[in-house]
């Protein structure tokens, strides 16, 4: 869980052993916190406490689908590691009481899973997820392998759940991060892409906010890159239990 506002930054990400693990067909529980669909909302009560200074993190995020996408895309050759939007258009409400923060708004929901650890087909990729004015969103995904060639997803996704997609503009290379992580941005010719925020900076991972060009409009974006060789690498495999603790 990552949260951005007046009220301060809290970050928690704690892995749990399947012994702290139910779940049924509309309730998946992992720990204290869970995951409730009830047919028309998803309901994600969070309680939680940071690491390695220790705050509270509690409240609830409530997720409406406009409409459910059954789209789902291999990001490798291989199809051993896929992605699928579930609700790309939704809106979203959140309530939390630690940190004491509430607002609504436009809500993204996605997918992932691999059949094989994240480092043996890639070494890095770019994601990016924008609004656009008709209300649909538009996203691309642009990986690199280990083998083979490079992998661009590009997909417009309507409120509906219907979907089509569209060929991605050129890439064009973003500043370097604090941690000196390379980075691009896929954004069109006339409509340069600036990093507007950085909210997660790490010897691995960037996740910022940006204003570039998307199927003819100038749209807010939100950036991810992931480095996969700093992943794996001794140090950062060294720094994860600090951020990221495993408890039963």
């Amino acid at each position: 869980m990552a949260l951005y506002g007046k009220a301060g930054k809290r970050w928690t990400m704690t892995e749990r052993s399947r012994a702290s693990m139910t779940r049924d067909a509309s309730r998946l529980v992992v720990g204290p916190s869970q995951v409730h669909w009830n047919g028309e909302c998803l309901t994600i009560d969070i309680d939680e406490v940071t690491v390695p200074i220790p705050q509270r993190v509690r409240g609830q995020v409530r997720v409406y689908p406009q409409g459910l996408c059954r789209f789902v895309a291999s990001l490798d050759d291989g199809g051993r590691h896929r992605w699928g939007p579930i609700a790309p258009c939704s809106r979203v409400e959140v309530e939390f009481a630690a940190p004491a923060m509430s607002w609504s708004g436009h809500a993204y929901l996605d997918s992932n899973e691999g059949d094989e650890p994240i480092d043996r087909p890639f070494t890095e990729w770019d994601w990016s997820r924008g609004s656009l004015s008709d209300g649909s969103t538009g996203v691309i995904y642009d990986v690199r392998q280990k083998q083979g060639g490079d992998r661009v997803i590009a997909v417009r996704f309507q409120p509906s759940g219907d979907f089509e997609h569209f060929t991605p503009p050129e890439r064009q290379p973003l500043p370097r991060t604090a941690w000196r992580i390379g980075r691009t941005m896929r954004t069109e010719a006339h409509q340069p892409a600036v990093v507007t925020q950085t909210l997660e900076d790490t010897p691995f991972y960037v996740r910022s906010m940006l204003s570039s060009g998307l199927l003819g409009e100038a749209v807010a974006s939100v950036h991810e890159t992931l480095n996969v060789p700093r992943l794996v690498s001794a140090a950062v495999q060294l720094m994860l239990p600090w951020r990221m603790p495993r408890v039963r």
